[in-house]
């Protein structure tokens, strides 16, 4: 009787670590491996929607498209990069970098990465990142508001390698309603971002 009552508990203990990998697969079409949940993926909107929408108001990079990028290059915040580089956008040291570094495996052994102080200095260089480089330039053709185009066009100009990049930030944005954070920055700096 003890045994039997031990195996119900260790199958039901089973169901239950299955259903949660379920349930990270199909929340995350993106990654088989996700290691954070929708809860996670909350808390980091919560973090960082306010920088998103400021960001937005002065460089006129959607909000969505910075959030999605944050909570798909920092795996919503667990990644190495992000834990002890305060890297939430994956971005690579390159020529011009004088800040602190962090070496991580990526598409070679053992990268150059940048390294912050902390999580907001990331989205203020992610946005200098993407209005600096001439290869993004035609993001700022795009209308703020099509958060598809813009992801479109980040992989077009050769931001990630992967070619399921648009599809994983489109549907993080659609999943998870971060257009909403687009709409908001419109209702409070639309005249200012019209204005540019």
């Amino acid at each position: 009787m003890v045994n039997d009552k031990w195996l119900n508990m260790k199958n039901s203990k089973f169901k239950i670590q299955n259903s949660k990998f379920i349930f990270f697969f199909l929340l995350s079409p993106f990654s088989l491996f996700a290691q954070y949940t929708e809860a996670d993926i909350y808390n980091y909107i919560d973090t960082y929607k306010e920088i998103a929408i400021q960001k937005m108001a002065e460089y006129k990079i959607p909000a969505s498209i910075t959030l999605a990028q944050g909570i798909f290059e920092s795996a919503c915040g667990t990644s190495r990069l992000a834990t002890e580089g305060n890297n939430h956008f994956g971005i690579k040291c390159h020529k011009e970098w004088q800040g602190d570094t962090i070496k991580h495996d990526d598409d070679e052994l053992q990268e150059c990465f940048r390294k912050y102080t902390k999580a907001e200095e990331s989205y203020n260089d992610h946005s200098q990142f993407l209005i600096t480089r001439p290869r993004y330039s035609k993001l700022f053709t795009l209308d703020i508001m099509d958060y598809q185009s813009w992801a479109r066009e980040l992989k077009a100009a050769g931001y990630a390698t992967n070619p399921q990049y648009p599809d994983r930030l489109i549907s993080l944005i659609e999943r998870f309603d971060l257009a909403r954070q687009d709409t908001i920055c419109m209702q409070l700096y639309g005249d200012k971002i019209k204005q540019k």
